[in-house]
């Protein structure tokens, strides 16, 4: 059967990582690529990470699969870090958490529970959003819809016309949102706007699936959670898909969690043993390393305080690099108006680059960054911002 297959195309943001990666130039710069990079270029290991690994190396006692849903320990911190201690759904018990292989992982898991539990439902994804999202949606058999979100002329949240869409969704169908950072364009509502959000969603009676993936980069890992935990407070039902790629640079380790509100304890647990099915005929249980790395780091106050300091730096330096870049197109004489990129949050950023743009700032310069103009500001650096905004200052001239 295997040779009526067609040449499947690249992805569009992992392909253009391979071709980075084949780019012989040594000056290549790479903006595409959903990965932090420190003032070096590099992705580094968290100094907090390194510590809890030597521990757990000590005392790890055997490789015994995980349960079903995961690590205990982890998946209790997950629910604090995103609700926090005090928050009411906490107190009710009306959250159930999975440890999932990452983000996608946890999108994907909701994904699978969501098409068994209403067949028909429709989810609905920002326009623009993290191209990934529809494809996961439509492996599970899902029709997703958009909802304006982007001002492309204004470099805003076309909140507006966001909630005249959302006003007009059906009861039962699921709403899908970036909780912060929002992957492409680095714009977030305000805390205002989730709160009108929230109300939306409990008055039309759609349910909120929260894209958690950036906690910290944005304002701080509790400011971050405003969204979420407005949501959560308001709506009866919702779901959360939190990723500690980023925050704890546990990439390769695919560490994430789905996470499930329902409006009582019974209907969570109910739920729960739902999504356990799902994953039990997809991956049957989680990897252990990278969950029980960060049950360790908030397990133990001077890890915890470390790891916050860590992230906190991380954000830093992103901001540090927005402003950078802005100031450093204006000395290059670039008269368009990106002063916009300074009020964005976490790693991404649209930065109205257009297509062209982007093409000849790969083909001329060797400069990747995704076709839609979203650039990754954290593989910005002090060493290599001179060139991009040299280069990007040569193809505004040209195009």
């Amino acid at each position: 059967m295997f040779e009526k297959l067609d040449i499947c195309p690249p992805d569009p943001i992992l392909g253009l990582t391979e071709a980075f990666k084949k780019d012989p130039n040594p000056k290549k710069i790479n903006l595409g690529v959903g990965e932090y990079k420190d003032a070096f270029g590099k992705t580094p290991v968290l100094e907090t990470v390194k510590k809890a690994e030597r521990i757990l190396t000590d005392e790890e006692t055997d490789k015994l699969y995980l349960p079903i849903d995961g690590h205990a320990g982890y998946k209790r911190h997950v629910q604090l870090l995103v609700f926090g201690e005090a928050h009411p759904v906490i107190q009710s018990q009306r959250a159930v958490t999975v440890q999932t292989p990452g983000g996608t992982g946890a999108l994907r898991v909701g994904a699978d529970f969501l098409s068994k539990v209403n067949p028909s439902v429709t989810v609905w994804v920002s326009e623009p959003t993290w191209p990934n999202h529809p494809g996961i949606f439509a492996a599970a058999n899902i029709i997703t819809k958009s909802y304006p979100y982007y001002n492309a002329a204004q470099k805003t949240l076309d909140f507006e016309n966001l909630m005249s869409t959302l006003e007009k969704i059906p009861a039962g169908e699921v709403v899908l949102f970036h909780g912060g950072c929002h992957n492409p364009t680095g714009v977030d509502p305000s805390p205002a706007q989730w709160e009108a959000i929230a109300n939306m969603a409990a008055a039309k009676g759609w349910i909120p699936f929260v894209d958690f993936a950036y906690q910290g980069f944005a304002e701080g890992i509790d400011s971050d959670a405003t969204g979420v935990r407005t949501l959560a407070a308001t709506v009866p039902e919702m779901l959360i898909a939190s990723s500690f790629s980023k925050n704890f640079g546990l990439y390769n380790e695919r560490v994430g969690a789905l996470t499930l509100v329902a409006s009582s304890e019974s209907q969570a647990q109910t739920a729960l043993g739902h999504i356990k099915r799902c994953i039990r005929t997809n991956y049957s249980n989680p990897p252990a390393h990278g969950a029980m790395l960060v049950s360790m780091i908030l397990d133990t106050p001077e890890l915890k305080k470390q790891w916050e300091s860590e992230v906190r730096q991380m954000r830093e330096r992103i901001a540090r690099m927005r402003t950078l870049f802005v100031h450093t197109l204006q000395s290059k004489g670039v008269t368009q108006d990106f002063s916009f990129i300074e009020k964005q949050k976490g790693m991404f950023s649209f930065s109205g680059l257009s297509p062209e743009h982007v093409k000849l700032l790969r083909e001329k310069h060797s400069i990747y960054i995704v076709g839609n103009g979203r650039i990754n500001v954290a593989g910005m650096t002090e060493q290599n911002m001179d060139a991009l905004c040299s280069a990007i200052a040569e193809v505004l001239r040209q195009a």
